[in-house]
């Protein structure tokens, strides 16, 4: 262990991350190394290319492959904790930082083989809700179990999770707020590229960002959209982002004759906010959507489902919230937002001014420092 006046030693575990894991870690590396502290990033080869990612002193941060898998069978979890503590006894970190409840039990297994002395603290930061499915949920709630009894901090993404993870035994909870990178001011140009690329003409704009799996809900929104086939002018779905499902999606859209467009991954999302007249977020559950966010600070009409956190981060008049699984109650928020433009801009001032007090990437990088080294001085 370092002494109490040395900057502590971190070590960040993940598995197969994308998107806002991805980003979040990402900055939390850098603001580390920006702060003096020793960094080490530990997780599969993806993840470390996509955290590692160019302009972030990636070169600073020392890299450990542990094959932290999506599905954990007995031979992976074993080969992942024997990976983590060959790559603890390397980087001997004095807190380790593991991301989601499966990064976070493997690091439980590994640091509890580890000798008493040498051991770190561990936090744990839990970014998503149980999956469907039974036998999933299961697993993931004994993981969940693992890491609230015996990581020495659990840090949750939304108040739902922290109120989840105390009511496991999670005594040391705190709800930590994942911020978005700073919004860029998209270029006259670039605006017209996202524009083209769209195509949609003098037709309304809808757009939703982010990963094309279930929990997003977009198969809702593509179902919303088919209750509005005889609309003029016909709004365009825009659908930003990559996953499992774009295949399913793409069928479901040709079924029913919705005007979809699938724009794949995508890196002028502030252009694309400019453009759209309407930003959905139709998700199943949310933690703190990113591209929630994003869009509140562009002051964006903003129609959601009423899920997780994302009502405690707009309130009460930042959004139009509607409930899950409700295709119609969609279609509807959505069609009353294009038809009345008084609420569409009521609607984007409240979300660019509840904006302003959203923590911003540094704020958490300064809170995870002060973590960092509570956690680190109590072990020592």
């Amino acid at each position: 262990m370092t002494g109490s006046a040395d900057p502590p030693r971190v070590a960040f575990v993940l598995g197969l991350a994308t998107g806002g894991t991805a980003s979040h870690v990402a900055a939390l590396a850098a603001g580390c190394l920006e702060a003096g502290l020793d960094v080490s990033l530990l997780g599969p080869a993806l993840t470390l290319e996509l955290v590692g990612q160019p302009g972030r002193n990636s070169a600073a941060v020392k890299a450990y492959r542990v094959p932290v898998t999506d599905r954990l069978r007995p031979g992976s979890a074993a080969a992942a904790v024997t990976a983590l503590r060959s790559a603890f006894a390397a980087s001997r970190p004095d807190v380790v930082h593991a991301h989601g409840v499966r990064a976070g039990a493997l690091a439980v297994l590994a640091i509890g083989s580890m000798g008493r002395r040498h051991r770190p603290a561990l936090a744990v930061t839990v970014h998503n809700a149980p999956p469907d499915g039974r036998a999933a949920g299961l697993v993931y709630g004994a993981l969940e179990q693992i890491c609230a009894r015996r990581a020495d901090l659990a840090l949750c993404a939304s108040a739902d999770l922290l109120a989840r993870m105390r009511r496991l035994g999670a005594s040391g909870a705190q709800q930590f707020d994942v911020a978005p990178e700073p919004l860029k001011t998209p270029s006259a140009q670039e605006i017209a590229t996202a524009r083209a690329d769209i195509g949609a003409g003098d037709r309304p704009v809808l757009l939703t960002v982010g990963r094309l799996a279930r929990q997003k809900g977009l198969d809702v929104l593509i179902a919303a959209a088919a209750r509005w086939p005889d609309r003029a002018p016909q709004p365009r779905i825009v659908i930003a982002g990559e996953g499992p499902l774009a295949a399913g999606l793409r069928a479901q859209a040709s079924q029913v004759g919705a005007d979809v467009l699938f724009l794949g991954a995508r890196q002028d999302v502030p252009a694309l906010l400019a453009v759209a007249d309407v930003v959905i977020v139709p998700s199943r559950w949310e933690a703190r959507a990113l591209i929630l966010q994003e869009a509140m600070r562009s002051g964006r009409p903003i129609v959601a489902t009423n899920v997780g956190g994302t009502p405690e981060l707009t309130g009460g008049d930042s959004a139009v919230l509607v409930p899950p699984e409700d295709p119609a109650a969609l279609a509807a928020a959505v069609l009353n937002v294009l038809d009345d433009p008084v609420l569409g801009a009521r609607l984007g001032e409240a979300a660019s001014t509840r904006s302003t007090s959203f923590p911003t990437q540094k704020d958490g990088v300064n809170a995870a420092v002060s973590i960092y080294t509570k956690l680190a001085n109590g072990r020592s």
